[in-house]
């Protein structure tokens, strides 16, 4: 799982061995660029409702990237090793047990084919076409979809393999993935459990045992294991909510810009490995007890189709005016065989005069009725993209704690001030949350439909060239809802959360005076 402290080294000296033969080749471009994103965070109801009784939490998490990328005529090779951590979460003084979090981000090389602007090309039958392969962002459009998630320290990256064309303003990227859990030899099928399992895991009488070998444990709110339970991981695999991670992956992105306004399509299918509810039995003692967990040895995937457009028309004589307009429909079967019939839609204007920026908005993501007996999931899920760009700062829905039964309407305004200079800018945005869809409460009446209101405020300064200052602010008045949308019990919660947070970032060039 982690690296040991030798392997780490390694790592170093390869890349430093790299730097230096590299400098000798005049004719490509090299670029050594770094990071470190430290950020403070006072958390009184971040991503879910704080229970009555419970206090706030500080704390300072730290993204450090260390990014080596080469580019000439014929290949583009770009390596970013990373490490993400809280303040504190290690001794000060560690050893060769204690392992390292270091990890690699990214580790793709773009082969380029065809390139018209390249004299090196003698034949280019296409404006640009490339491989890109390995380790890599996914990143389209607003992100809403595909997503680098870069707010969250770990990110998002995706093992795949993406053609890429452009020409005569097209662009077209064709991309797969298929995710596999080991190499060794003889190994049955194709089967894959998602990663992030705990080691270990509280049979049904409350006994610590080891989690079976190909087995997602399912635990109750006690953390005790339970036919009923959820998934039970060190991490979700998912920032969506989603707690299986995808088996395959393929997609098909298409766009293009006609004057001011840009059209791009996406059909996207992601596979998920099919699981049976299985036990196996713990003796402790006296003590006869159970794990209880999901099974991934079934032939075989559930497939979910995602496709939709998105619009983007600029008008008037500066630009002032923009308008985002998208629908997306999802269909197939979700990660647990249910046959899927979700979508959703997006709708924005945003006018710029000058220094000041006013956007109104409202997204819609459909859900389940909870007064319905169909057997159809309705709750659109929005994939793998940047959910906290989208629902509020405060990330209570489809990042951290997952998406609500009901779905969500949201409508929103916001302002923008930039300074002449681009060095400060200060947003103040609005949301009001509603669910889409009908939800019960313990009395089996229906509840209303409003959640509650999140006010966020954030503010960035460059102090330079390299650094960058963030300030954020949110507030939620939330209403009894918003504890049935959180599957909190009715009363039990603080009902306005606030969350604030310091960022600094540096990012230096090294190699660019």
């Amino acid at each position: 799982m982690y690296k040991n402290e030798s392997n780490q080294n390694i790592v170093i000296r390869a890349l430093a061995l790299l730097l230096i033969c590299c400098s000798f080749t005049a004719s490509a471009q090299l670029s050594l660029t770094g990071q470190i994103r430290s950020r403070a965070e006072l958390r009184d109801g971040y991503g879910t409702l704080q229970p009555i009784g419970n206090s706030n939490a500080f704390f300072i998490s730290q993204r450090t990237r260390l990014t080596f990328n080469y580019k000439s005529s014929r290949l583009i090779f770009q390596t970013s090793l990373q490490d993400v951590r809280l303040w504190g979460q290690d001794a000060s003084t560690i050893s060769l047990a204690d392992g390292s979090k270091l990890g690699v981000h990214e580790a793709w090389a773009e082969i380029i084919l065809s390139n018209k602007t390249d004299k090196d090309f003698k034949i280019s039958p296409v404006d640009y076409f490339a491989v890109k392969i390995g380790r890599q962002e996914l990143s389209y459009d607003d992100e809403r979809l595909l997503g680098a998630t870069d707010w969250i320290a770990q990110a998002r990256q995706h093992d795949a393999i993406v053609l890429k064309m452009l020409n005569k303003g097209w662009q077209l990227d064709l991309g797969a993935a298929f995710n596999q859990n080991t190499d060794a030899t003889n190994y049955n099928g194709t089967y894959y459990v998602a990663g992030n399992v705990s080691p270990t895991v509280k049979d049904s009488q409350g006994n610590l045992v080891n989690t079976p070998a190909g087995l997602i444990p399912l635990v109750n709110a006690a953390g005790i294991s339970s036919k009923t339970g959820n998934p039970s991981f060190i991490n979700p695999p998912g920032t969506n909510g989603l707690n299986q991670n995808y088996k395959s992956l393929q997609y098909l992105y298409v766009a293009k810009k006609i004057d001011k306004t840009r059209i791009s399509a996406l059909l996207l299918a992601d596979e998920f490995g099919k699981y049976r509810l299985d036990s196996v039995k713990n003796t402790s003692g006296t003590d006869v007890g159970y794990v209880y967990g999901r099974r991934f040895d079934l032939s075989g995937a559930n497939t979910r189709i995602t496709t939709g457009l998105l619009i983007n028309p600029v008008f008037g004589a500066k630009n002032q005016w923009k308008l985002n307009g998208g629908f997306y429909y999802q269909g197939g079967h979700d990660k647990d065989g249910l046959t899927l019939s979700a979508y959703t839609s997006t709708l924005s204007a945003i006018y710029s005069p000058a220094k000041f920026a006013y956007t109104a908005g409202w997204d819609y993501l459909s859900g389940n009725d909870a007064f319905s007996t169909s057997t159809t999931n309705h709750r659109f899920d929005p994939l793998y993209g940047t959910p906290h760009k989208f629902w509020g700062y405060m990330d209570y829905f489809y990042a951290v704690s997952g998406a609500p039964n009901g779905g969500l309407s949201n409508p929103y305004l916001k302002v923008k001030y930039t300074s002449a200079n681009a060095r400060l800018s200060t947003e103040l945005a609005n949301h009001y949350f509603y669910l889409a869809q009908n939800q019960k409460s313990t009395a089996g009446q229906a509840i209303d439909k409003y959640l509650g209101t999140e006010f966020d405020l954030t503010t960035s300064y460059k102090l330079n060239k390299i650094t960058t200052v963030d300030l954020g602010l949110s507030y939620m008045a939330a209403t009894s809802s918003m504890e049935y949308a959180k599957n909190i019990t009715p009363g039990t919660a603080h009902l306005s959360p606030v969350w604030a947070y310091l960022q600094l970032n540096i990012k230096p060039d090294f190699l660019n005076k």
